[in-house]
């Protein structure tokens, strides 16, 4: 009884996840309903054409009457007793017209059956991808930080490939094997009442492997699914990192262990097309069997003369006609399986909620006009791990350059990624104007904030097309005007193409430098009050690093800034500095009052900025 409520259960959650992988076919149900109206007409016409053998081996080839066990409605009997009175001679002349419309028909109805399902699986591969993609821009940071980038690749690629295969193929044949089986059923049933029975009882033996075989699919496709988005993860790493990767002469061992994870990949695909392969000689031994059966119980009424050889022909003509519909439904089954596991791990990210919510009524910050206030703020990035920010208090005035100083990992970065609502703090609150950073408009904070990283963020793109992200409509004179504050112009124009120089993957074509001054210039056009320089500087060589910070001169003027700093020149500039370590501001001043009042401060100026 437990084990019955067991598998009660599990059916039920298929079909509760079928019926989820269908919701996406609800936006083309009109095509849906054409295509459908398509497939009955192409079984419609399958039926008529199987039919013929009965006029045909009966009337045209041996003459004889044309003789039905089963009792047939009025009109029936009449029209084939009205058939048994056609000469065989005509009646053949008439078969070859009508067979050849018949197919003609049916090749109209059956193409457009095709096109139009196709047409529908396309479109909801579109619809999935475009809904992923557009989630995961609507979906926090922090849902990044627990998820790898090749694994959400693998979402929209891999994953939606295989709904592609349930959608387009899967479904076409869920509802035309199923109008099959209905036709081929009802025609044996019609036929040979008794006999039916027992041969659809041997059919329904079908469903037990089937049921079984599916199941152990499912699991084997989630994980063909997992290892697939481990290899795509992989290969994010090693083709994004080629420069570390051959550098260090690690490509026999990146190598090697894309070896591993190809093969355990090949081997899940190989267990699950042996079973899927299974299948085919099971049905077609039990559909034998069925015939076998059949042949030895109708040849005898054959044989009496109880029933023409034609209609006999026809009975065991749908019989085996019901092979390959079920045989379908049974691949129908296996494709939906996979199908099912990838449409889980689509819907795990569609229903994902980001953790960074606008509230139902906001404001909207038009510009920061007196201060900044991180009041006793504590921050973790994980529920189970310990708190990065505690009781961090911070007051930053408009026009202010505030440096951020700190041994590694003791919450410089933290502290300036949770001003653009990057992630919330769990306690405490940060305001711009005496407002909470959670009452205003999202995107008209992050409008005030400009950002220039350490590890800086191109696209594979135009130079123009990345210096104007975020501002499109920016005209040409304006861009170059931008990239001249920048001190970016002159290197642009020696680029192949100038300012239409594609650049290459992440900024591939540049050396750093170029890349930072480019960055810089992104944020100069994006002109905003609010500016957050993480160790912009830190990675670039003594000439680079005098471009660049140059160009960082210019974007700091006349801003706020709370700048991560690692070069001596940045605290120079600082109005105040903030020393952070092990998670707290432990010293907050001039640098004069540091290095008499902060002991930390003193040791980090002493070993790292004085040179």
């Amino acid at each position: 009884m437990p084990r019955q409520k067991s598998n009660a259960m599990v059916l039920s959650a298929s079909m509760k996840e079928y019926f989820k992988l269908v919701r996406f076919l609800k936006p083309h149900i009109s095509v849906l309903v054409l295509a459908s109206i398509c497939m009955f007409f192409t079984t419609i016409f399958d039926g008529v054409s199987l039919t013929m053998i009965v006029p045909l081996a009966d009337k045209v080839l041996t003459n004889k009457q044309i003789v039905l066990n089963n009792k047939v409605p009025a009109f029936l009997t009449n029209f084939i007793a009205k058939i048994n009175t056609i000469p065989s001679l005509e009646l053949l002349k008439m078969m070859s017209v009508i067979v050849l419309v018949l197919f003609l028909v049916k090749g109209f109805f059956a193409f457009w059956q095709g096109y139009l399902m196709s047409d529908i699986g396309q479109r909801v591969i579109r619809d999935i991808r475009f809904l992923l993609y557009q989630k995961l821009q609507v979906l926090s940071l922090d849902y990044y930080s627990q998820k790898r980038s090749g694994e959400l690749i693998s979402r929209i690629t891999n994953d939606v490939r295989v709904i592609e295969n349930a959608v387009s193929y899967g479904f076409t044949d869920l509802v035309y094997q199923s109008l099959q089986v209905a036709l081929f059923t009802f025609l044996v049933f019609f036929i040979y009442f008794r006999l039916a029975i027992v041969a659809i009882a041997l059919f329904i033996v079908l469903a037990i492997p089937m049921i079984f075989i599916g199941s152990v699919l499912r699991k084997l496709s989630k994980s063909s699914q997992e290892k697939m988005a481990d290899i795509n993860s992989l290969l994010l790493e090693t083709i994004t990192g080629v420069r570390i990767v051959k550098a260090f002469c690690m490509e026999e061992y990146e190598t090697k262990r894309f070896g591993l994870q190809n093969r355990d990949f090949y081997k899940l695909t190989m267990k699950s097309i042996k079973r899927s392969l299974a299948l085919n000689p099971l049905t077609e031994f039990i559909g034998v069997v069925a015939a076998i059966f059949v042949f030895f119980w109708v040849g005898r009424d054959v044989i009496a003369g109880k029933i023409s050889f034609g209609v006999f022909g026809l009975f065991l003509g749908s019989l085996m006609s019901l092979i390959r519909p079920v045989k379908k439904l049974i691949q129908v089954n296996a494709l939906n399986q996979q199908a099912l596991a990838a449409s889980a791990r689509i819907y795990e990210v569609l229903d994902a909620r980001p953790s960074i919510v606008e509230k139902p009524q906001v404001k909207v910050l038009e510009t920061i006009k007196d201060v900044i206030v991180f009041e006793d703020v504590w921050f973790k990035y994980e529920p189970e791990a310990g708190f990065v920010l505690k009781d961090i208090n911070l007051k930053i005035n408009v026009g202010e350059v505030v440096a951020i100083v700190g041994p590694t990992g003791a919450g410089k970065t933290t502290i300036v990624n949770l001003l653009p609502r990057f992630y919330d703090p769990q306690q405490g609150r940060i305001t711009i104007d005496d407002i909470d950073l959670k009452d205003m408009v999202l995107k008209s904070l992050r409008s005030q904030i400009g950002i220039v990283t350490q590890e800086t963020i191109l696209f594979n793109d135009t130079v123009r097309a990345n210096i104007a992200y975020g501002h499109l409509e920016a005209g040409e004179s304006q861009i170059i005007d931008t990239a001249k504050k920048a001190f970016a112009h002159n290197f642009i124009m020696n680029l192949p193409n100038g300012y239409n120089t594609i650049i290459g993957d992440r900024g591939f074509k540049l050396s750093g430098g170029e890349k930072q001054r480019l960055a810089i210039a992104r944020a100069i056009l994006k002109n905003p009050p609010i500016l957050i320089l993480d160790e912009a500087t830190s990675q670039l060589d003594s000439e680079s690093e005098r471009l660049v910070q140059e160009a960082l001169d210019e974007l700091m003027r006349h801003r706020t800034v709370l700048c991560i700093a690692h070069r001596l020149s940045t605290i120079k500039k600082a109005t105040n500095i903030v020393v952070v370590n092990e998670a707290r501001i432990v010293g907050l001043g001039s640098h004069d009052d540091l290095m008499i009042n902060c002991p930390l401060y003193k040791k980090l100026y002493e070993t790292q900025f004085q040179m």
